[in-house]
């Protein structure tokens, strides 16, 4: 058998197109296309703002069963789901959230699709990419900064400082940040109190910002922040510092979808990226809208399995935005349906089909959850190298 070539060997003997031409093939004229290099680019907030009377295309959302160390393959099979349709002669493109730094160094890993079904370039998408994460990070501790700021200056809103809310975050993963005590050093750097550190995508400015719909919108939703409580127990918000407008700037940019492109030169937004776990675990609002005036199809994608990300996409996502998806596509894999039947993860590569039998259950149960919603369903098969025929 030929040696599999890895993710990152494909992605780098990609053939890329400039990103002008990829905005060109959308119908985006190339002065509302930021570029960030040759194959990165932005689209302008006022070009998003022209495209409101356009009819919609159709939504197509990709769930999976519930996820294993086995692998399921979401991202892969929306980017090749997106890439046949074009391949079939459809005017198509995906909506894809951004990797975060934190799994990216830690067990998980990238997450840009795998094999030939991956968007471009690859390892800035993984990376830095076009810094929205930096920009939510920085708009985010500005907060928190502001915080300890007015309670350090008399504290005039009378916050109670046992009861702060808002923690810090960066993008990684750090353990030996989650839990902190901060202000010490003396009068000159404030009040001692417990404190801490999340991860960008799990911030709170993370979730807002993907539901937004403009900066007026997004200006709006950061004011109603609950940062904490006063010793009566009664909420401070961020607009109660004055905070949003400073934060808002910080964050202009971030709110514009970045445009890249599958390896076979297919359009793709690359927006936002909360967690699903605690937030909504779905691309942004604005990148899935703009798409669909953009293409007659777009593939996208939630975190996790179906009774988690597809019930929050429908629940969250689709009600605050108005989407009404065509159809969803549950993604399995044998490999990872053996592990929900009972096998060890080292036992994956042998055929056993009264095991994946067993793992049918899980399929089976997430196949009823989503036609709750009334939306059409198909199972896509993600197949490996190891699966036999008897398996499938």
């Amino acid at each position: 058998m030929s040696t599999v070539k890895s993710d990152i060997e494909i992605a780098r003997e990609a053939k890329m197109k400039p990103i002008m031409e990829i905005g060109k093939r959308l119908g985006i004229p190339e002065q509302d296309l930021i570029p960030y290099g040759h194959t990165k680019a932005k689209v302008s907030l006022s070009y998003i703002d022209s495209l409101k009377s356009k009819p919609n295309g159709k939504l197509i959302l990709v769930t999976a069963i519930n996820p294993t160390p086995a692998g399921e393959g979401k991202t892969t099979t929306t980017v090749g789901l997106g890439d046949g349709l074009n391949r079939i002669g459809k005017k198509a493109m995906v909506a894809l959230r951004e990797p975060s730094l934190g799994p990216c160094f830690g067990m998980k890993g990238g997450a840009a699709g795998g094999g030939y079904a991956q968007i471009v370039p690859m390892e800035d998408i993984n990376l830095h990419f076009t810094g929205d994460f930096h920009a939510i990070t920085s708009a985010h501790n500005l907060l928190s900064a502001m915080i300890d700021n007015h309670i350090y200056w008399g504290n005039e809103l009378g916050i109670d400082t046992r009861r702060v809310a808002w923690r810090r975050v960066m993008d990684m993963n750090d353990r030996a940040l989650r839990e902190i005590v901060c202000s010490l050093g003396g009068v000159a750097n404030g009040y001692p109190r417990e404190a801490g550190f999340d991860i960008t995508v799990a911030s709170e400015i993370m979730a807002i910002l993907c539901l937004s719909t403009s900066i007026a919108d997004l200006e709006r939703r950061i004011g109603q922040i609950v940062v904490g409580y006063k010793k009566d127990k009664s909420p401070v918000l961020a607009k109660d510092l004055k905070a949003p407008g400073a934060m808002v700037v910080l964050l202009k940019d971030a709110l514009q979808p970045n445009l890249v492109q599958t390896l076979e030169n297919n359009p793709a937004f690359v927006h936002g990226g909360p967690f699903a776990n605690i937030a909504h675990g779905c691309n942004s609002v604005m990148a899935t809208q703009s798409a669909l005036k953009l293409a007659d199809y777009v593939v996208t994608e939630a975190g996790f399995g179906a009774d988690l990300g597809a019930e929050k996409f429908f629940d969250i996502k689709c009600r605050k935005a108005g989407l009404s998806p065509a159809a969803t596509v549950i993604v399995a894999t044998v490999r990872a349906l053996k592990m929900h039947g009972g096998a060890a993860k080292d036992e994956l590569k042998t055929e056993n089909v009264e095991v994946l039998k067993k793992g049918l259950a899980n399929l089976g149960r997430h196949i009823e959850n989503v036609k709750k919603f009334g939306v059409p369903i198909a199972v896509a098969i993600n197949h490996f190298i190891s699966d036999t025929d008897a398996e499938v």
